[in-house]
């Protein structure tokens, strides 16, 4: 009999937690915990092309030493950040320094313009092609992690859910700040195409003269002027 009763209220304990999101709740935090793991990944796979793409660089522009020190350099501050993702502090520092990363890499292919042995390099072009993928996948994974994380913070507002997050000390989570989301979601892009063809020469249109008109009788045609000496 007391086996029964136990099971008789186990299982309106769950359904009574169901009936107050609880296991909605649960859902949407693995959603977003989903979604972070695969920014994580388009992350570390753009920092894992940093070095292909430096010593690739470096090989065509050994002088450029200082983009190419920024680039490296914002690759190790990446890969020291512990990052927490309901830490928002972590999460703006992770964010800041993914940003530097990027930009560091647009100068870098900026540089790579004014070499053309560089842009028509084998390895050079893959990486580049790896690159712009990634930046993609970046973008991609982004959107869905913020769309990921606004769904679970409005649900866990809503009554009566609010009142079972309470309880079971589900709490906001930080998201990716607005200020620096259009500067990481633009891909850096570089065209690494042939130079544009010249626009074809004007040629000039010939003087129309207007057409004489008919003579009139009588008139005398007008005299030569003579050239002067």
């Amino acid at each position: 009999m007391r086996k029964l009763l136990t099971a008789f209220l186990l299982a309106l304990l769950a359904a009574s937690l169901s009936g107050c999101g609880y296991n909605t709740i649960q859902e949407k935090e693995e959603a977003v915990d989903a979604a972070w793991s695969q920014v994580l990944n388009v992350y570390k796979r753009r920092a894992d092309l940093v070095p292909n793409l430096v010593a690739t660089v470096r090989g065509y522009a050994s002088h450029e030493q200082q983009v190419l020190t920024q680039v490296t350099e914002a690759r190790a501050r990446v890969g020291s950040i512990n990052v927490n993702a309901d830490d928002p502090a972590s999460l703006r520092q992770f964010q800041e320094a993914q940003g530097q990363l990027q930009s560091a890499i647009s100068r870098l292919l900026v540089v790579s313009e004014n070499y053309p042995q560089l842009k028509a390099d084998q390895n050079f072009m893959a990486l580049q092609t790896q690159l712009e993928s990634t930046e993609n996948r970046i973008s991609t994974e982004r959107q869905r992690y913020i769309a990921a994380v606004q769904d679970y913070n409005t649900y866990i507002r809503r009554f009566p859910v609010n009142l079972t997050a309470m309880m079971f000390g589900y709490d906001r989570k930080p998201n990716f700040t607005v200020e620096n989301e259009a500067q990481i979601s633009n891909a850096p892009t570089v065209d690494f195409g042939t130079a544009p063809q010249p626009a074809p020469a004007r040629v000039p249109r010939p003087q129309v003269l207007p057409e004489a008109g008919p003579a009139t009788p009588g008139a005398q045609p007008a005299s030569p002027q003579p050239l002067p000496p």
